[in-house]
């Protein structure tokens, strides 16, 4: 027969196993941040548009090669990955190795997902859909983006690597403007155009998984 105090250690034992396991730990996904050289701008909610805002007076970007970097626009988009493509050549892949096609709002939901066909290529983004639409088009355009994502550092290079398609992300940053001597590239400021010079190019300091 157990005596009472071997008991209650038993019991006591037997709780806290049961605590335990009912509230395992759960590591929270750490964003690849390049707080050095990249301060991040105030960042958007999950469940949030994206957010635009003021640049900082003074706020400079490093240098890449030749080329100077300007910050047009603090930049934080939390949305799901509707597509991804790498690039290898071209001036443009120096800076932006992967596009990636985001969708927030209703373009994030599967069930207007499923009735969309999505692709890129070229730096573009495409859908089509066998009508009528799954929501109106101007929402389809307003709601999701074809972005050129330019690593801040190493570490977010890694982050990007990793971004799979389905995936929720939140990408940190800077909408910038990039000149390589008489060769420039630069950002979208508005959410709601299509068509030519609509993508945004966006410096990311942090690529978080949601």
């Amino acid at each position: 027969m157990l005596s009472r105090p071997r008991l209650l250690l038993i019991v006591a034992t037997c709780l806290a196993l049961s605590w335990w396991l009912a509230h395992p730990r759960v590591d929270l996904p750490k964003p690849a941040v390049a707080t050095s050289t990249c301060p991040l701008p105030p960042r958007v909610g999950r469940s949030e548009p994206p957010l635009q805002t003021s640049v900082p007076p003074g706020l400079r970007l490093p240098t890449q090669g030749t080329a100077t970097l300007t910050p047009l626009a603090g930049f934080s988009v939390a949305a799901r990955v509707l597509g991804r493509e790498d690039y290898r050549f071209g001036h443009e892949a120096d800076f932006s190795p992967t596009d990636l096609a985001l969708g927030w709002g209703r373009m994030s939901e599967d069930a207007v997902l499923d009735r969309l066909e999505i692709r890129q290529g070229g730096r573009w983004y495409h859908y089509r859909w066998q009508p009528p639409p799954p929501i109106p088009p101007a929402e389809i355009a307003n709601s999701s983006a074809n972005m050129h994502i330019v690593p801040a550092a190493p570490e977010v290079r890694e982050a990007l690597a990793r971004v799979r398609v389905g995936q929720r992300i939140r990408i940190d940053g800077w909408l910038v403007r990039i000149d390589d001597g008489r060769w420039h590239w630069v950002s979208s400021l508005r959410r709601d155009d299509t068509g030519n010079g609509a993508c945004e190019l966006v410096y990311a300091c942090a690529i978080t998984p949601l």
